[in-house]
């Protein structure tokens, strides 16, 4: 395997047949040597600085019924909620008060939050923190809403495409959503200037090393500059209730190959990884991770955002949060930095 993962840090690329006997065959031994590799170039790119993003997830109505989420469309036990632009505008005071120069606005997809009202809200961010990227993670659009919320002040924008296998997609989604749209709108971001950021979940049900592989080769073609995975996790009202959650040592595994494949790329450490594994996020760190999204929102909504069961970090201060982690990052000889962190072409 270790010649296989020469290959890669030297051409950070493989065929699909390289990377299904990667993910089929790895082990201990596979992952240290994996994660050595990672780390020699997200310290290269990044020295040892580790970038906070202030996630502020402002509604948790959503016009979908994805299988796996746990605020889908279908959920009637979700109890649900909208922040103001006022509530919002709150967040980010405290956070920038905190050190964070990142806000990431994310939410299901609420027809509430019309054109005009989101881009009042970007504006008025802007307006209030023109030293911050403002990212957004709010699904799918077309073209010219896109153009509108960057023209706004939006600088990024986070869309995880779940699966790049067409069978697999259809799968996790109703039939009332594409595969070929989801790729087509995160062309749309680059096309129109985002720093874009794409991923998929690690052990969703009926996934395969082949999804897998076709997930890596759809991420090298897109060239995102930000790819966020982590372990799938049930939620126990939605269809995918029962199944077994996702692998943490096959998403860190994972984070170190996009690691070397995209050796400059914004990769956070998820918050499904510490869900999972009490030191999961120091964990993705080590295997090439360089960002955290700690949570901004308001302790009272926290619980609501339940993308899966027992989340972490739900009841905690912002500051409270961000403090804990400032520790953990530098248990491991890492250090969170106040910067906005945005990606640099090598």
């Amino acid at each position: 395997m270790k010649h296989i993962i020469d290959k890669l840090y030297q051409t950070h690329n493989l065929s699909k047949d390289e990377f299904i006997d990667l993910l089929e065959h790895y082990d201990q031994e596979t992952s240290d040597y994996l994660f050595s590799l990672a780390r020699t170039y997200s310290e290269k790119y990044f020295e040892k600085e580790v970038y906070i993003r202030g996630l502020i997830e402002f509604t948790n109505y959503c016009k979908n019924d994805c299988f796996y989420c746990g605020i889908r469309r279908g959920n009637q036990h979700a109890d649900r909620y909208r922040l103001s632009k006022e509530e919002i505008l709150s967040c980010c005071e405290s956070g920038y008060g905190l050190g964070f120069r990142t806000f990431v606005l994310q939410g299901g997809e609420d027809p509430y939050y019309t054109d005009e009202i989101m881009t009042d809200i970007i504006a008025s961010i802007r307006k209030g923190y023109p030293d911050c990227a403002i990212t957004l993670s709010i699904g799918e659009k077309t073209y010219d809403q896109y153009l509108k919320y960057f023209e706004a002040g939006a600088n990024r924008f986070l869309l995880r495409h779940e699966t790049a296998d067409e069978l697999h997609y259809s799968k996790l989604h109703p039939s009332s959503l594409s595969l070929e749209n989801r790729k087509e709108c995160l062309r749309n971001l680059k096309k129109i200037g985002y720093q874009v950021g794409t991923g998929f979940m690690v052990g969703s049900p009926y996934q395969t090393a082949q999804c897998l592989a076709e997930d890596l080769a759809f991420i090298r073609e897109l060239s995102p500059h930000m790819v966020g995975i982590g372990p799938f996790i049930p939620h126990k009202d939605t269809p995918f209730g029962e199944f077994p959650a996702g692998s943490v040592d096959l998403t860190l595994f994972l984070i170190g190959i996009l690691r070397l494949m995209l050796p400059n790329a914004l990769l956070p450490s998820t918050t499904a990884l510490g869900t999972l594994d009490p030191k999961g996020r120091e964990k993705g760190i080590l295997s090439g991770s360089n960002v955290l999204m700690p949570n901004l929102s308001p302790i009272g909504v926290r619980k609501k955002y339940e993308l899966y069961d027992n989340k972490i970090c739900t009841g905690e201060e912002a500051a409270e949060c961000n403090a804990c982690l400032r520790k953990r990052v530098s248990s491991i000889g890492y250090e969170i930095v106040e910067k906005r962190g945005d990606f640099v072409e090598c």
